[in-house]
Order: C-alpha cells, then structure tokens, then sequence
C-alpha cells in the first residue's frame, strides 16, 4: 500500500507541475475583453433561442435591445427571439419593438436537437453579415455588443465567445458554479484555443458572435444539428477550416439561470458529461483515473504518506489550491473555498458516472421535456 501510495504521490505532483507551468495558464482565469462603448461596424443579427422562458426572457430582451452598438443608429442590429414552441407564453412577454423579429418555431424535425433548430430558423430569418447566438437566460450591458464587434473586427477573427458570469447566490451555486468554470478553463484552456497553431477549440454557448461567412463556411448550424455539447461542436467546426477563434471571460453578461439545489447542479452536469466522452466506457474509466491521480492522490499522500510522500501529497494540494484562487476571486468566493476543492471535484466525477448510468439506462439526456 505504501508503494502505491508513493507511486501516486510523485505521479500527481508532476501533473500538476504540469498542469500549473505548461497547460495553457489555465489557472489564470484570463483573458477578458476591455468594454468598448458605441462600435459601428457591420450590422448583426441577435439570435435568441427560447423554450419555456417567461421567467426570464423580457429582462433578456431589453438588454439586448438597449445595445448601443452602431452608436444606436437604426438598422445596426436586430433581435430575433425565436419561440421554440413555448407552453408558458415566452413570447408575449418578450415585448415589441421596432428590431425585434419574433419567430414562432416549426416542429423540429428528426436528427435535430432543439436549441439547433431553433438557431437555424432565427439565423435564416435575417442576412447580416455578423450574428449573436445567445442564451434566454443572459443579461446584456450597453457596451456589451459593441466590445464583441470590435474584438472581432480588431484582431479580423471568424468567432468570438464569452463565458457568461454565472449566477452565484444559493449554497449549491457558491460552492460549485466557481469550480464549473475552473474544471471548464483545465478542459480548454484559453490560451490555447486562442492559438491558431492549437487543435484544442471551444467556446461558450451564452455569448457566440460569429461571421456569417463562417458559419457557411462549415454547412451552417445543420453541421451541428445533433449536438447536444453545441458550442464546443461549433468552436471546432470552425477552427478545423481554418477559422480564426477568440474564448475569454466577460465582465458585461450574466446568467440570471438559478440552480438552487446541489440537485439542480448534478442534473446540468449529467445532461452532457457522458456525451463529451463520446458516451465510451473506457474514456469514462480513463477519466475517472485520472481525475483521482490530479484531485485524490495527492490528499491521499498527504494524509497518510510519510516523509517524501507527505511531501509530494502536500505540494500537489498547494498547487491545486493556488491554482483555484483567480476563479474564486472572478467570482468573489472566500479563498476558503479551495480547501473543499477535493470533495467538489468528488460530486462532479460522481456526477459524470451518473450521467453515464443515465445513458446506459435508457434515460439519456433531458432538457426543457425534450429527452435525448
């Protein structure tokens, strides 16, 4: 036991001097976009897919609504909600204005998920040459459009996405929602999907803004119509043809979604987890593997190991520890927070072995009364 314990000790302090000095700086929590008032440049168009969204869509819609993108000029953006065949009355409570277009949404045919649909019946509703693929559950400032357009036309890129700040107020959201977008960024790191010479692509399914041109370029969303992990699908449609892609943090949209209950949390993650390991057995064993070696092994050396061991255990813990600090200041969590790391890393592996007893069960996949 020893030996092993030892084995996994030096193991895990050389993935996580890894994982600190060459993964991309992951821990960093970088880069976010400068906010940028009043961009004119070509016209976009502002897809919003909604299902079931009462709650949340009229806030949504004004925020888009009062962009100040082309210095608020008339004709510089639209805004297409398409109604993904709401039960609860989403789309009259989305308001009316002069640039809102609101679409109601035909039956989704086979093969299609049906956030893909409904993005591919509001995007062939307009023919702006940029377009905004956003959630109904996002909050927008002013400038928000604006700092899009021209990080997009600054650095002549074909995409541009934003990790949305999530909502954070309940007990479930302060202790997980923090380490989402921290395991996210160890996933992806920004730094290299911002690097034409990386093959690692994804983006944030909140904020995309993405050049028409581009998205003909890959066969339109039809490409990914059965995606059920949209965004990152899209990200690497995109960069494959040689697309030039941007992923940072934004500091000017929210998600005002609630996950009140740690339950509520477990279901997010199981919606997709087993999905983006390629619903494979071994890819899941592999992964859980290595999810002990980076998050167990080192606690567990500390715990009980002795002498070089402990000490091993101890620098592995110190560097997870540190490296979860710039996130939980992103989302201004107590630095106490890192401590409980280990045992959140804990719910989200259990999580993914649940999503896939889910899918090996018959369950799959559900979200808004669709199941996958």
């Amino acid at each position: 036991m020893s030996a092993l314990i030892a084995t996994f000790a030096l193991t895990a302090v050389v993935i996580w001097a890894y994982l600190i000095a060459a993964h991309g700086k992951f821990w960093l929590s970088r880069p976010e976009l400068a906010p940028v008032s009043s961009v004119r440049g070509p016209r976009v168009d502002i897809v919003v897919p909604a299902r079931d969204e009462a709650q949340s869509i009229e806030p949504v819609i004004a925020s888009l609504l009062a962009q100040d993108y082309g210095a608020g000029s008339p004709g510089a953006f639209a805004v297409t909600l398409v109604d993904d065949n709401s039960t609860d009355g989403t789309a009259e409570r989305a308001g009316s204005a002069a640039n809102l277009n609101i679409v109601r949404g035909a039956p989704k045919p086979a093969g299609w998920v049906g956030k893909m649909w409904a993005l591919e019946q509001g995007i062939a509703a307009g023919d702006a040459p940029l377009i905004l693929l956003t959630d109904a559950d996002i909050l927008h400032e002013p400038r928000h459009l604006s700092t899009l357009v021209a990080c997009l036309e600054r650095a002549k890129l074909d995409m541009v996405s934003e990790m949305v700040h999530l909502n954070c107020s309940s007990l479930a959201e302060r202790a997980l929602v923090p380490a989402f977008v921290y395991f996210f960024q160890m996933l992806y790191p920004f730094a290299k999907v911002n690097d034409a010479r990386s093959s690692v692509a994804a983006a944030a399914g909140g904020t995309v803004l993405i050049r028409r041109e581009a998205l003909e370029r890959i066969g339109g969303i039809g490409a990914i119509k059965g995606a059920l992990i949209d965004d990152v699908s899209l990200a690497k449609a995109v960069k494959q043809r040689n697309g030039a892609i941007f992923l940072g943090h934004s500091v000017l949209a929210f998600s005002i979604r609630p996950y009140p209950a740690f339950v509520d949390i477990w279901r997010m993650i199981a919606r997709t987890a087993f999905t983006q390991l390629r619903h494979s057995a071994w890819l899941l064993l592999g992964t859980l593997i290595g999810l002990s070696l980076v998050w167990l092994a080192p606690l567990a050396a500390a715990l009980f190991g002795h002498g070089w061991v402990r000490m091993c255990g101890l620098v592995a813990c110190a560097l997870a520890l540190v490296s979860y600090l710039p996130t939980l200041a992103r989302y201004r969590r107590s630095f106490a927070w890192a401590i409980a790391l280990p045992l959140i890393a804990l719910f989200y592996m259990a999580a993914t072995v649940g999503s896939a007893v889910d899918a090996w069960s018959g369950v799959g996949a559900r979200w808004k009364s669709r199941s996958y």
